[in-house]
């Protein structure tokens, strides 16, 4: 089989969270869409159509892959899926029997479709989405029943039900060990999986009456930790006495204390102490100060709106928490409003109160406003330091990445420091504390 995932016209819907990465490479459930297609289909070539300012960081970490390569699709038929399809389990295995003669639709999406060597002219770098869309029209739709997602609320939405289809779908080629002499599994040990190199301490307690737990290798649990399953602990992530609710996902080498509920944590991120994050995707190399904590949760009970790219977008939900993307540091107790969205490579020191909803990338919030001067320099080399504690470091490719998303994000980070300043202006002058007698 040849695979070929592509991005359509509502990649950047899900920013921040998709700004340094495709979409099929973001976290829901166990793993990716694209680790998920790779590991289930008997694939033997593949690759990825995707915004052309992520082509080189793309291939720096997937060397194997074919990027943008309209040369490659013309020479043999090539099944074609959307980066924001989820295929259920039953739709992974339909996949194999894909024609020429259909597409699999999902309400209005194109979620896949086998493309003809001599439909591949069609397909080019600025418009390949239309043109599936064209080439889509003229077939016989199928329905599929995993969900379009269109934001990055609805992964997190989604992850509790898709933790449940990874795990029955590996329940044949996952084995379960690891030290877990003194471990406390409240509910199936049959839904627990442990790695043999994850390293349990005692008075670590499994809730397994939800859903599944699985544990990858080199993974560290610390004693006083509750995990509710369905969850997934991710290669060498470590937990300090955390609180780990249902629907959680986090990994790979992520540093996890305090209380997180159904929330993805992408990778290589840190929440080392105390404080309540629910509800929210985490980009890698975020660091969450100690006590920074989300609303996930408003007071009225009413639907929260999250700002994407600045403009306020209505979820339909009542839960949903934070979207922080990559490099973003807080300050402690650091307090994000319910629907919080934080660019990349921000800084953001509290003020004792609920801090903006939107903070664009490459800005700082201090002193109570945002700040827009940059120093991008002194940016970059805290990235290298971060990584290097990891020990990884920042690629020319993604410093070139960084550099344009500065440059792209400019409108809308001018936008959002003017609207926060008039939102000081209109309060008028604060009142002054009474002096000492």
């Amino acid at each position: 089989m040849r695979l070929a995932i592509f991005e359509d016209h509502s990649a950047l819907q899900f920013s921040p969270v998709s700004l340094m990465r495709p979409v099929f490479e973001l976290l829901c459930g166990t793993c990716s869409l694209r680790e998920r297609l790779l590991r289930t289909l008997p694939v033997a070539e593949w690759g990825v159509l995707i915004r052309p300012v992520l082509t080189e960081v793309y291939a720096e970490s997937h060397a194997d892959a074919r990027i943008n390569d309209a040369l490659w699709l013309s020479e043999a038929p090539t099944l074609l899926i959307n980066g924001r399809w989820l295929p259920s389990n039953e739709d992974l295995k339909q996949l194999a029997s894909a024609s020429t003669e259909t597409v699999g639709m999902q309400g209005n999406c194109v979620a896949y479709l086998l493309l003809d060597p001599e439909e591949s002219v069609l397909l080019t770098t600025e418009a390949w989405d239309d043109a599936i869309d064209q080439i889509a029209a003229t077939r016989k739709p199928v329905a599929v029943q995993g969900p379009e997602l269109r934001y990055p609320w609805d992964l997190v939405n989604q992850n509790r039900q898709q933790l449940l289809e990874d795990f029955a779908s590996a329940s044949d080629t996952f084995a379960s060990g690891g030290d877990a002499l003194s471990l406390t599994i409240v509910g199936s040990p049959e839904l627990v999986r442990i790695a043999e190199s994850a390293e349990i301490d005692p008075f670590v307690v499994f809730d397994t009456r939800q859903g599944p737990i699985v544990v990858e290798a080199e993974a560290q649990i610390q004693a006083f930790t509750r995990i509710e399953g369905p969850a997934y602990i991710g290669r060498g992530t470590r937990l300090f006495r955390a609180n780990f609710k249902a629907g959680t996902s986090a990994g790979p080498f992520c540093r996890l204390g305090g209380e997180i509920e159904e929330s993805i944590i992408h990778g290589y991120a840190n929440k080392y102490h105390d404080g309540f994050l629910g509800h929210s995707y985490i980009c890698p190399w975020v660091n969450l100060g100690a006590q920074t904590s989300n609303s996930d949760l408003k007071n009225d009970y009413s639907n929260v709106k999250v700002p994407i790219s600045g403009y306020p977008v209505d979820t339909g939900a009542v839960k949903v928490g934070c979207f922080i993307g990559d490099h973003t540091k807080t300050g402690l107790n650091s307090l994000f409003n319910t629907g919080t969205s934080v660019g990349v490579m921000s800084m953001v020191l509290p003020t004792g109160e609920l801090l903006p909803k939107h903070i664009p990338s490459f800005s700082r919030f201090w002193l109570g406003r945002i700040d827009g001067q940059i120093d991008l320099d002194g940016m970059l080399q805290l990235a290298e330091t971060s990584m290097q504690r990891r020990g990884m470091s920042l690629t020319t490719a993604q410093q070139k990445l960084l550099k344009q998303l500065l440059d792209e994000s400019a409108d809308e980070r001018e936008t959002a420091i003017q609207w926060w300043d008039q939102k000081l202006a209109s309060r008028g002058p604060q009142p002054s504390l009474p002096a000492e007698h």
